[in-house]
């Protein structure tokens, strides 16, 4: 009889390690990060599209991605008032806008609604054309990290 228990209390011990590692591993799946590009199209229109971080091993650390360099000039926070609208502006330079706090959304060509909310990355290159416009949602200020780009992109590899 003790033998069963101890063959039982082993395939317990057995379950619960092999229902361990399998949580462990679901919880390494890679997230994906998107940045949303506003560009201007060849009909002077704002467009919006996904695009998502191309991720290698770091040399920093071999359990750390990263991605490749970008050259920048500097970066800002911008505060946007709660209720504000801008009504078709073009980006004033090509930069990354990433979202701190608050919540808006940006309308591009077509009606399509990009909505803005903390941990949103922007690439905005739309710098030419009609531009979009961006509406700061009415319970709180938006806070924008400002990022601009240099010229030229650069690659570190």
């Amino acid at each position: 009889m003790q033998l069963f228990t101890r063959l039982g209390f082993v395939l317990v011990v057995v379950s619960l390690a092999v229902v361990s590692s399998a949580i462990r591993i679901a919880a390494q799946r890679r997230v994906t990060t998107t940045v949303t590009r506003l560009y201007t199209g060849a009909d002077g229109r704002s467009h919006a599209e996904d695009t998502e971080v191309a991720w290698r091993p770091a040399r920093l650390r071999a359990e750390l991605d990263e991605s490749d360099s970008v050259k920048v000039t500097a970066a800002h926070f911008l505060r946007w008032p709660r209720g504000f609208v801008w009504e078709g502006h073009p980006a004033s330079k090509r930069q990354y806008v990433i979202i701190v706090s608050g919540r808006g959304e940006v309308d591009v060509v077509g009606g399509k609604k990009v909505q803005l909310a903390p941990g949103r990355v922007l690439l905005a290159e739309d710098v030419t054309g009609n531009g979009h416009t961006t509406r700061v949602g009415a319970d709180e200020d938006l806070v924008m990290l400002l990022v601009p780009l240099a010229q030229e992109p650069i690659t570190t590899r």
